[in-house]
C-alpha cells in the first residue's frame, strides 16, 4: 500500500489557512487591506467578544460582481496580478488570492455587495469552504464582510485563542497601522458596541496621528521630509526627550504598507545616537517611497515583511532624513507655563458688596417748581433734586427764596514749572536775596551750536570712484563690433543692487546663576536656562570626536584569532579600511576566522577583542554609516563627564559667558551625551502672563 497520498480538500484548506489566519486580527487585517484596495474612503470595523464571535467589515468601495463571488473565495483568486511580471511591480496590499478562501475555511462569512452601476446587490454566503446561500438583496454600494464563530471547526486552534480583550487589543491594533498607512481613508472601530476609534479621513497625516496616539503625542513630533537617491522619506518622528521607553512606537510604511525592518529600526536608533536617554528609544510614523522593483514583498505569509534590494541605501535614506530634521527643526526646550487658574475672580480680587437697596418713586405735582429748577440749572449747571413729598404740598416757594448755592473761589494762577538744566543765574540777584528761580527765568536759554556739514573735496570723490571696479560687458556687446566705449567709464551703466542685511541675531547675555548649577541668561525675549555641567561635558564629548577621527593603533604581541558567522566575516572582510581607520588591525583568515594583529590605543588591555570584533560585524551588517563602537562612546563620555565643570562650582561671570557662547546656536550641543537637555527657553510673553501683564 502506497504511503504517500493526496490530502484531502478540506485538510489541505485548513493547514493553508493555519498559515493566513491565526487570530480574529488576521481575518480584519485580510478584510481591511481588500477593502482599501477597491477604493474604499470610508471603512467601519465592529467586533463583539474580542471578534470571537462576530466580526463585521463595510466599505464603500467599488463592490463585486454577482458573478465573481463564488470564485472570489476560491484558493489562488485575485484580480490584483494576472501574470509573472506584475510580481516585480505590486503596489496593492493583497495580491496572493487566499485571504477570502482561508477566512471561510475557518469561519462563517456572510457578503453583501452592490456595484455602483446595479440595481440589486447580492448575498452570499458560506461555512467551512461550503457554499450555501446566493441571492439577490437590497444594500448600499460597496461591500460588508460578517464573519462568526471562527475556528468553529478547528477547536485545537480555538483554544489557543487568548482571552477577549487581548484579541481585542490586536484588532484595535491593526486598525491603527492601517489608519496611519491611510490617512485619506476614514476608519471606525466598534468594540462591544462602543466607538473606539473615529479618523476624519482628510489625508493629512498629523490628523490621523492625532487621531490614534493623542494630543501629548501629536505635539512632540517633528516632520521630516528628505530624498536620497530617489527614495523619499517622510512623515515624523518625536522631539529626543519625548522618546518610549520601547520600539512600540516605530511605524515604517513602504509604499504605504506597515512593515517590521531592521534596517530602518538601526537607521534612525543611530540617529538619535547620543542625544537620547539611556533606555529610550525613537518613536516615529514614517513613509518610505521606493520603486517597487527594489523591493519583495512576498518573502512572509503575512507580509509585514520586506526584503530590499538595496539595504544600505534604504539605511541610508532613513538615517539622513531623521538626522537632517534633528539638526534643523529640533529646538531647545521651551518651558511653557499653565494658564490654568485655580481660583475665581471673587477669590482673587475683593469685590464691593452689591447694592440692594430700592429708590421708592414718589409722584410730585409739576406746579410746586414752577421755574427755580431751570434758574437752579442755569447757575450750577447741575440738575436740581425734587424734593419729596408724601402726603400734602406746601405753599409754593419762590424762586427769592431759594438759597443759591456760593460759587467757587477762582484759584490763583500758577504756572507750570519745568526744569530747566545748565542755566546760568545772576551772581547779583543771588546775594541780593532775590528769588533764584525768577532770576533764572531773565538769563537767555544757550543754544547749540548747529553743526557744519562737512565738505568733500573732488579728489576724494575721484579717489572713491578709482577703486570701484569696471564691470565687464557681456559677450553679446564684445560681439558687436560697432560699439567701442567699453573701457570708456561715462558709457557704462551703472547697477546699484541693495543688499539687504539680515538683522543681526541677538546675543545672549548671562545675568546670573541659580542654585550655582543653572546659569541664567538673556537673549531677546527670550529667558535661557542652560545646565552648565551637561553643556559642557557635551562640548568635550563633540571635541573628542571631532580631535580622533583616526585612532591610533597599538600591535598586539601574538594576533588573536576570532571566529565569527559566515554573514558577520563577509560583512568584515569588505569593510577592512573602516576597520584601520579606527585602530583596528585586522587580516581575514580562513573562513569565518580573523586575526586581530592590533586595537586601539584608547581601548587598553581590559577589553576583549573577540567581542569588540562581533559588535563591529554587526554594526557593519546594519550598515551603520557611523560603525563606531559603543564602547567608544562610552570612554568619550567618561573622559567629557570628568574634565567638565561640576554642579556647586564656582565659575566667574566670564567663564559662564565663553561657555554659552559656544553652546548657543551650536546645532550638534543641544543634548548631554546622556540625553539631557542643554537648554531651556522661557518667553517673555509667557512670563508677562504669570504677571497679568497680558491676559
Amino acid at each position: 500500500m502506497s504511503e504517500i497520498r493526496v490530502l484531502s480538500k478540506e485538510v489541505s484548506e485548513l493547514i493553508a489557512a493555519g498559515e493566513v489566519i491565526d487570530r480574529p486580527a488576521s481575518v480584519i487585517k485580510e478584510l481591511l487591506e481588500n477593502a482599501i484596495d477597491a477604493g474604499a474612503t470610508v471603512i467601519t470595523v465592529e467586533i463583539k467578544n474580542g471578534g470571537r464571535t462576530y466580526m463585521r467589515v463595510t466599505d464603500n468601495g467599488k463592490g463585486i460582481a454577482p458573478e465573481d463571488l463564488p470564485t472570489a473565495f476560491l484558493r489562488h483568486a485575485t484580480s490584483k496580478i494576472s501574470q509573472k511580471d506584475d510580481l516585480d511591480r505590486i503596489m496593492t496590499l493583497g495580491f496572493r488570492g487566499e485571504a477570502l478562501a482561508s477566512i471561510c475555511a475557518v469561519a462563517k462569512v456572510d457578503v453583501l455587495t452592490k456595484r455602483r452601476d446595479d440595481s440589486y446587490g447580492t448575498h452570499y454566503s458560506i461555512e467551512g469552504a461550503v457554499e450555501k446561500t446566493s441571492e439577490q438583496c437590497g444594500c448600499p454600494d460597496g461591500t460588508t464582510f460578517v464573519v462568526r464563530d471562527i475556528f468553529y471547526n478547528v477547536p485545537a486552534r480555538l483554544k489557543f485563542l487568548k482571552k477577549d480583550s487581548s484579541e481585542a487589543n490586536h484588532v484595535a491594533d491593526l486598525v491603527t497601522k492601517l489608519t496611519l498607512s491611510h490617512p485619506d481613508v476614514s476608519f471606525k472601530l466598534i468594540r462591544d458596541n462602543k466607538a473606539e476609534i473615529i479618523t476624519a479621513g482628510d489625508g493629512k497625516i498629523y490628523s490621523a496621528v492625532y487621531s490614534v496616539y493623542g494630543r501629548e503625542f501629536a505635539n512632540s513630533l517633528i516632520e521630516v521630509d528628505y530624498t536620497w537617491q530617489g527614495i523619499h522619506v517622510y512623515g515624523y518622528t518625536v522631539k529626543p526627550l519625548s522618546a518610549k521607553p520601547n520600539r512600540k512606537f516605530q511605524n515604517f510604511f513602504v509604499n504605504s504598507r506597515f512593515v517590521r525592518s531592521k534596517a530602518c529600526a538601526a537607521a534612525i536608533e543611530e540617529a538619535y545616537r547620543n542625544n537620547i536617554m539611556v533606555g529610550k528609544f525613537p518613536a516615529c510614523v514614517l513613509y518610505i517611497d521606493v520603486p517597487p522593483n527594489t523591493i519583495d514583498v512576498n518573502v512572509h505569509p503575512t507580509k509585514i515583511e520586506v526584503r530590499f534590494s538595496d539595504e544600505k541605501l534604504i539605511h541610508e535614506a532613513v538615517f539622513f532624513a531623521v538626522k537632517n530634521c534633528l539638526m534643523e527643526k529640533d529646538e531647545p526646550n521651551e518651558l511653557k507655563l499653565e494658564n490654568r487658574r485655580n481660583f475665581t475672580d471673587h477669590e482673587l480680587y475683593d469685590f464691593p458688596p452689591e447694592d440692594k437697596s430700592v429708590q421708592l418713586e414718589f409722584a410730585v405735582e409739576e406746579e410746586t417748581l414752577p421755574d427755580a429748577d431751570k434758574v437752579l440749572q442755569e447757575i450750577t449747571e447741575q440738575p436740581v433734586q425734587k424734593p419729596v413729598q408724601v402726603q400734602s404740598v406746601p405753599e409754593p416757594v419762590a424762586a427769592k427764596d431759594i438759597p443759591l448755592p456760593e460759587p467757587p473761589e477762582p484759584k490763583p494762577y500758577q504756572p507750570k514749572i519745568t526744569k530747566v538744566e545748565n542755566i546760568p543765574i545772576n551772581e547779583e540777584a543771588r546775594k541780593s536775596g532775590e528769588d533764584l528761580f525768577l532770576a533764572s527765568l531773565e538769563q537767555p536759554v544757550p543754544q547749540p551750536e548747529p553743526k557744519k556739514p562737512e565738505r568733500i573735496t573732488v579728489e576724494e570723490i575721484n579717489k572713491v570712484l578709482q577703486d570701484i571696479p569696471i564691470p565687464e560687458a557681456p559677450e553679446e556687446e564684445k560681439k558687436d563690433d560697432s560699439f567701442h566705449f567699453i573701457n570708456d567709464r561715462s558709457f557704462i551703466r551703472s547697477v546699484v543692487q541693495e543688499v539687504k542685511k539680515e538683522p543681526e541675531k541677538p546675543k545672549p547675555i548671562v545675568i546670573g546663576e541659580l542654585f550655582r548649577t543653572y546659569v541664567v541668561a538673556q537673549v531677546g525675549d527670550e529667558m535661557l536656562l542652560m545646565d552648565k555641567h551637561a553643556a559642557h561635558e557635551r562640548y568635550i564629548f563633540e571635541k573628542i570626536k571631532g580631535d580622533l577621527s583616526e585612532l591610533e593603533t597599538q600591535m598586539l604581541l601574538e594576533p588573536v584569532m576570532v571566529m565569527l558567522s559566515y554573514e558577520e566575516f563577509d560583512a568584515l572582510a569588505a569593510n577592512v579600511d573602516k576597520l584601520g581607520r579606527l585602530g583596528f588591525e585586522v587580516e581575514p583568515d580562513v573562513a569565518p576566522t580573523v586575526a586581530v594583529k592590533g586595537v586601539p590605543i584608547i581601548l587598553g588591555d581590559s577589553e576583549n577583542p573577540t567581542d569588540i570584533i562581533t559588535e563591529l560585524a554587526r554594526n557593519f551588517i546594519q550598515c551603520r554609516n557611523d560603525p563606531q563602537l559603543e564602547i567608544f562612546d562610552d570612554l568619550y563620555h567618561s573622559i567629557a563627564c570628568k574634565a567638565a565643570i561640576k554642579a556647586n562650582d564656582n565659575n566667574s561671570t566670564i567663564e559662564l559667558q565663553a561657555l554659552l557662547n559656544a553652546v548657543y546656536g551650536n546645532e550638534n550641543i543641544r543634548y548631554c551625551p546622556h540625553g539631557r537637555p542643554v537648554l531651556i527657553t522661557l518667553s517673555k510673553k509667557d512670563i508677562e502672563k504669570q504677571f497679568r501683564r497680558l491676559v
